[in-house]
Order: structure tokens, then sequence, then C-alpha cells
């Protein structure tokens, strides 16, 4: 989706968009999970159609498990990262401020010699 069009859109239909997107999401983890389960069971021949069935159950359980935990670490990991990069922004903001300020400091202190030795020249 274009993020200009997005930016327009009201509230309410930015989550709309955001719950589809999380559904449709978790729907092909778990037609993902589904597919590997059927596939493995495809290679054990011997198993019964109920062995074979709830062997997929508790594959794709486990699946999704492991794709909710991976997802919490991952926006664990995102909220730490943006933590440490605003930190580290606003630090830098800071020092490029003092640099400019000293900058502007050394420039109205030279322009105030010149203008002082200027007058002392000229009188």
């Amino acid at each position: 989706m274009n993020h200009s069009r997005r930016r327009h859109l009201p509230a309410d239909t930015d989550t709309i968009a955001a719950q589809a997107e999380g559904y449709l999401r978790a729907q092909a983890h778990y037609d993902e999970a589904r597919t590997e389960a059927e596939a493995l069971c495809s290679r054990m021949p011997w198993m019964t159609t109920a062995q074979a069935e709830d062997f997929t159950r508790h594959y794709v359980d486990h699946r999704l498990v492991l794709v909710r935990v991976m997802l919490s670490a991952t926006v664990a990991r995102a909220g730490e990262l943006r933590q440490e990069y605003e930190g580290r922004y606003l630090h830098l903001r800071r020092d490029l401020l003092r640099r400019h300020a000293a900058g502007v400091s050394v420039a109205l202190a030279s322009a105030a010699a010149l203008h002082t030795a200027a007058w002392f020249w000229l009188r």
C-alpha cells in the first residue's frame, strides 16, 4: 500500500487495515505450518489417518507458538533498538546544537573584534 495514500485514511480505517493484515499474516503462518505437517505425514505412510491428523494438529500448534515467541522477541528487540537510537539521536542533536552555538559565538566574537580593530584603526 502506498504510504502517502495511507496517511490520509481515518484512524479507524488504519486500525481495521492493521487488524486485517495481522489476520492474513496469522492465516499464512497457519497454512504454511499445516502444509509442512501434511508433507511430513506423507513421508510416514504407516501412520493412520487419526494419527496423521493428531500429528498435524500438534505440529501446527507448536509452530504457531514458536512464531508468537519469535514475533514477541522481535517486537521487544525493536523497542530496545528504538530506545537506543532515540537516545543516540538526542545526544547527536544536542552535540550539533552545541557546535553550532560555539560556531556562532566564534563568528560573533570575530566580528566584534574586527569591528573594534577597524574602529581603532580608522579613528
